[in-house]
C-alpha cells in the first residue's frame, strides 16, 4: 500500500479558499442587512409623512367640504341691494377649543352677461380668532355685473385650506322705505272735467 505524500502546499491553498468564501459570505450577509435596514428606515419615514400629511390636511366630503366636526359657525345676512351695488356679508363664530387663524371665506360669483363662474376669496376682519370669538366678512358687487353669489366655504391657515362648518341664517333685508309723494289734484268749475278735449291737463 502507497500512501499519498503531504503537500503543505496544496492544505494552505484549500485554507485560504475556505477563508475567502467565509469572508465573502460575511461580507454578503453584512451587505443584505445593510440593504434591508436602509429598506425599513425608507419605508418608515415615508410612513411617517404620510400620517403628518393626513394629519395637516382635513378629510374632504363628497360635497367638496372637509369632514368631522365644525369648529366656525357662519351667518350668512340676506343681501343688501342699494344705489346699484349688492353687499353680501356675515358673521364667522369659533365654536372648537382652538385658534383659527388666516381666515377668509370663498364665494362664487356668477356674471349675468355670460353666467360664467368667478371665484373670490373675501377676507374676515379679524382674521384670527380665539375660541367663541366672532368676526365678520363683507364684499360689495356691482348688481348690474353679478346676478347671484353662492357661498362655497371658509377657509384657515395651514395652507388656507377648508375647514368644517355650520351655517345658519342672518340679518334680514331691511324693508324698503318708500318715498312719500305730494299729489296735487287741480280743482275745476262746477261740472267741469279737469281732463277733456277743450282743456287737457297732466294727472300726476
Amino acid at each position: 500500500m502507497i500512501n499519498d505524500p503531504f503537500h503543505p502546499e496544496e492544505a494552505i491553498a484549500r485554507e485560504k479558499e475556505s477563508n475567502r468564501r467565509k469572508l465573502l459570505g460575511v461580507v454578503c450577509a453584512v451587505g443584505l442587512s445593510a440593504i434591508l435596514l436602509v429598506g425599513y428606515a425608507y419605508m418608515r419615514n415615508r410612513h411617517a409623512r404620510q400620517v403628518i400629511a393626513s394629519s395637516a390636511v382635513p378629510p374632504v366630503a363628497d360635497n367638496g367640504l372637509p369632514k368631522g366636526p365644525p369648529v366656525a359657525q357662519v351667518s350668512m345676512d340676506e343681501p343688501l341691494l342699494q344705489k346699484g351695488t349688492t353687499t353680501f356679508g356675515g358673521t364667522i363664530k369659533n365654536i372648537s377649543n382652538r385658534q383659527l387663524t388666516g381666515l377668509s371665506v370663498s364665494l362664487d360669483l356668477i356674471r349675468r352677461k355670460d353666467g360664467q363662474v368667478e371665484q373670490r376669496t373675501v377676507a374676515v376682519e379679524p382674521s384670527d380668532l380665539q375660541p367663541s370669538a366672532e368676526a365678520t366678512y363683507s364684499v360689495k358687487l356691482s348688481a348690474t355685473e353679478y346676478g347671484s353669489i353662492r357661498f362655497m366655504g371658509v377657509k384657515a391657515d395651514p395652507d388656507s385650506s377648508l375647514i368644517a362648518y355650520s351655517s345658519s341664517p342672518g340679518k334680514k333685508r331691511p324693508p324698503e322705505r318708500i318715498e312719500p309723494r305730494t299729489i296735487i289734484v287741480k280743482k275745476g268749475k262746477p261740472g267741469e272735467f279737469i281732463n277733456s278735449p277743450d282743456n287737457p291737463a297732466r294727472v300726476p
